[in-house]
């Protein structure tokens, strides 16, 4: 990595896994300007996710279309916009540790939404169930 400073080689002196979010921090210092500073490194899933549906071939994972889904679930509330971004978050993470070789099936995606709406809103969890037509058991 490159100092965000002088754009000279930098050098890890700290490093952290972040086990909840699936990240790693690192403190960086930079070998020319002497600069100190941080990093948060993540992994893209739309680069390394691929989406299996039944009797489909598999696509890349799309965050924002996840997003939207749980979004449209959260309108009732005041901070949907708020609450939506942190629950997509918790959603990839919970995902993230449970995928091996990277093939999520999409019944996977949407217990995974179902589960984490439920313990927020059940309302949202509700209107989510009936707008992916699973039936409340």
């Amino acid at each position: 990595m490159v100092c965000v400073y002088c754009g000279e080689k930098t050098r890890v002196i700290n490093s952290r896994p972040q086990i909840r979010s699936n990240q790693i921090w690192r403190r960086r210092s930079c070998k020319s300007c002497q600069a100190i500073f941080s990093t948060i490194e993540s992994h893209d899933p739309a680069q390394t996710w691929l989406v299996k549906r039944p009797d489909e071939p598999a696509i890349g994972f799309i965050k924002e279309k996840l997003f939207l889904s749980i979004y449209e679930s959260l309108k009732h509330r005041s901070n949907a916009l708020y609450d939506a971004k942190h629950i997509t978050q918790t959603v990839i993470n919970s995902l993230g540790r449970t995928t091996k070789d990277g093939i999520i099936e999409s019944s996977s995606i949407t217990n995974t939404v179902i589960v984490s709406l439920n313990r927020f809103d059940k309302v949202a969890s509700t209107h989510y169930r009936a707008f992916h037509g699973i039936r409340s058991s």
